[in-house]
């Protein structure tokens, strides 16, 4: 299969995921990248970060014209993990390529764990009402997008889930808020890495990516959150196992 429909169909995928469940897209677009297409983790933590930033966009147009973004939250959010997202920017572009791949699984298994856990929704609290938890999360997200070239918002949907206690639906748009302003914050730390990215690949991948956000906002609509959450949390551990395994054999 050639890298072109490799590309394709795996932006696909990611966008699918985005749309549908408010993150876990660039958990698969770095495999993808690494184990497709030939990348080299920096490489592809970079170029996701590209792919997930232009689809999240289009997800969160999606999402708020149907008004499941929370603005104010999602804000602050996002302002508490502008900083630490550039400052793992940098920190990431001098860590061994074996470091970033096994931390970067060790993610992707703790965020299948999370999503396969029941989580509590609500009781109508609000970022003001919890700011010290609703700042600390987002700069930990802030940190993770930076370091490992992740949107986060596998972890910052459970997080407005379980700290705000937004409604399923509510906490899938906000995340998407929150994934775009770390992603772009990470990658103006990144600018030189870019240099060495394939266009004539990556511009498909995120084409297709953007186009996949659309079906998985329908999806979305169609299939409940838990039924959801659960098949993607069993895609997750097996490409977790599989990177864990490929980088310490």
């Amino acid at each position: 299969m050639s890298a072109l429909i490799l590309a394709l169909v795996a932006g696909a995928a990611v966008g699918l995921a985005l749309g549908a469940l408010g993150g876990g897209g660039s958990v698969l677009a770095v495999p993808a990248l690494i184990y497709l297409l030939g990348l080299t983790p920096a490489a592809a933590t970079t170029a996701s970060l590209i792919i997930v930033t232009a689809t999240s966009l289009t997800a969160l147009c999606a999402h708020a014209r149907t008004g499941n973004v929370r603005w104010r939250a999602g804000a602050l959010f996002a302002a508490a993990g502008l900083l630490p997202a550039a400052a793992a920017g940098v920190v990431a572009t001098r860590l061994p390529q074996p470091v970033l791949t096994a931390a970067f699984a060790a993610v992707a298994a703790l965020a299948a764990v999370r999503m396969l856990r029941p989580g509590r929704t609500g009781s109508g609290r609000t970022a003001a009402s919890r700011p010290v938890q609703a700042a600390g999360t987002g700069a930990g997200l802030g940190a993770l997008t930076g370091l490992l070239g992740v949107g986060g918002g596998f972890l910052a949907v459970p997080a407005l889930v379980t700290v705000l206690a937004f409604e399923m639906q509510a906490a899938v748009g906000t995340s998407l808020l929150v994934i775009s302003a770390n992603s772009l914050a990470s990658l103006v730390t990144r600018g030189a890495t870019t240099a060495g990215i394939d266009w004539a690949l990556i511009a498909p991948f995120a084409g297709a990516a953007i186009l996949g956000a659309w079906d998985g906002k329908r999806l979305a609509a169609k299939v409940t959150g838990t039924l959801l959450q659960r098949t993607f949390a069993v895609v997750l551990l097996a490409v977790a196992a599989f990177m864990l395994v490929d980088t310490f054999t």
